[in-house]
């Protein structure tokens, strides 16, 4: 068996996770959410932690449950979605929300996985968006050749990546299913250490490699989670 394979979640998170660090989480809504790595991680009692995510998921489910448990102090996310306990925690100050437009984050992560410190964006540029969150200042801009102002928008890391992949190869290798895509790819670049949930581990060769969504060489653990159950965000039931 694979160094990379490991036999449950929370064998997959052991050692990696202390208090105040700083996470990227895949998915979208509860689209392409590792939810098995991310129970383990609220069994883990780890406190203080920094979520970067598209939102927190919903009320019980994703991120919804470490918003539950008073584990993230800060959120970096695109929009608050329709999660109750996010937007009334946000709003009563007991966790700190850094809002980005949805593009300007996925670049941003996607840059820490490049390796390229910052970017100029010409989104957000006037609005409190081009302030510093923490210090109140301006954002450093710039006018290029083409006559727009651009606002400087800096990459994100993460200490750990958690990203949810629908078959993974014992060397890592990762192939998303459809749009549980999303933000999993980029993420499992921009992490320092990145740990997928799978629903299937093939042997190493297994997959084609024109198929490969995220090369092995970004993966450090997998494991194929203990629930396959997919949650649905929003049920809808009609007439036939």
């Amino acid at each position: 068996m694979s160094r990379k394979v490991y036999s449950s979640s929370a064998a997959a998170l052991d050692g990696l996770l202390h208090n105040g660090m700083t996470l990227m989480v895949g998915g979208f809504g509860l689209c392409g959410v590792p939810q098995n790595l991310v129970l383990a991680l609220r069994d883990s009692d780890v406190t203080g932690l920094t979520c970067i995510s598209n939102n927190a998921g919903v009320d019980g489910a994703g991120l919804g449950l470490l918003l539950e448990s008073r584990q993230i102090d800060t959120m970096i996310a695109s929009y608050v979605g329709e999660n109750k306990l996010f937007e009334k925690q946000m709003l009563e100050g007991t966790i700190k929300v850094e809002l980005n437009p949805q593009g300007t984050m996925a670049e941003r992560i996607r840059a820490g996985g490049a390796g390229i410190a910052a970017f100029f964006t010409p989104t957000g540029y006037g609005t409190l968006l081009a302030e510093d969150k923490d210090s109140g200042r301006p954002k450093e801009t710039r006018q290029f050749d083409d006559g727009r102002w651009y606002v400087l928008e800096e990459a994100l890391h993460a200490d750990v990546s958690l990203v949810k992949a629908w078959q993974a190869d014992e060397a890592g290798n990762l192939v998303y299913r459809m749009t549980a895509q999303n933000f999993n790819p980029p993420m499992a670049e921009a992490g320092r250490v990145t740990v997928a949930e799978v629903e299937e581990i093939l042997p190493a060769g297994s997959l084609d490699p024109h198929m490969v969504h995220t090369p092995g060489i970004y993966v450090d653990r997998i494991v194929v989670g203990e629930n396959q159950e997919k949650v649905i965000e929003r049920k809808k039931i009609r007439e036939a």
